[in-house]
């Protein structure tokens, strides 16, 4: 009875994630008899609210291959701040390797301009608008992990007052053409 309540638990908490499927991989080993094939895959996870990982996983068969990567991606999710649910706080860039990626907040209703591994990491983020640009590499693995790294360091405007001992309001009435510093220099 504790066996099912258990499994009922676990399929409600992934009931709420959506996963998009990057990147599969075919490999072929040259044995005696011919070649044997392995998959690799290449899966991004998010609740749409804020959370999302990527996982990497090998079998040799595709569903098993996405299976094990869906599950290491569940794993190693990170929370990402987002500004109104909607868009980025700041623009970020980010690289690993050779793959390179900058990402921009944008108005509402512009939507996701990006390419497909950033794009798959945006929709599982549940970002509605976005300007990004991947340079560099097109490796769909390093450009998810070059996102991963610029989103890593975004920043909410709450977290920043808080390591600095300051309120939200004065740190955002010091940005530039949104308070006191304007109305004191004109």
């Amino acid at each position: 009875m504790a066996r099912e309540r258990d499994r009922q638990d676990r399929e409600e908490r992934d009931s709420e994630f959506v996963d998009r499927l990057v990147h599969i991989n075919r490999v072929a080993k040259v044995v005696k008899g011919g070649r044997r094939f392995g998959f690799a895959a290449l899966v991004v996870v998010g609740d749409q609210k804020g959370r999302v990982g990527f996982g990497h996983g090998k079998a040799r068969e595709v569903p098993e291959a996405i299976r094990k990567a869906t599950e290491a991606a569940k794993r190693g999710l990170v929370r990402v701040p987002l500004r109104e649910g909607r868009t980025l706080h700041h623009d970020v860039a980010g690289r690993h390797g050779a793959g390179k990626v900058v990402m921009r907040a944008a108005p509402a209703g512009t939507g996701i301009i990006a390419g497909g591994p950033m794009r798959a990491v945006f929709e599982a983020l549940g970002v509605q608008d976005v300007v990004s640009k991947s340079l560099g590499s097109s490796n769909p693995y390093n450009l998810v992990r070059a996102t991963f790294d610029a989103l890593k360091s975004e920043d909410s405007p709450r977290s920043v007052a808080a390591r600095r001992g300051l309120k939200v309001s004065a740190l955002q009435a010091r940005r530039p053409g949104g308070g006191a510093d304007v109305a004191a220099e004109g």
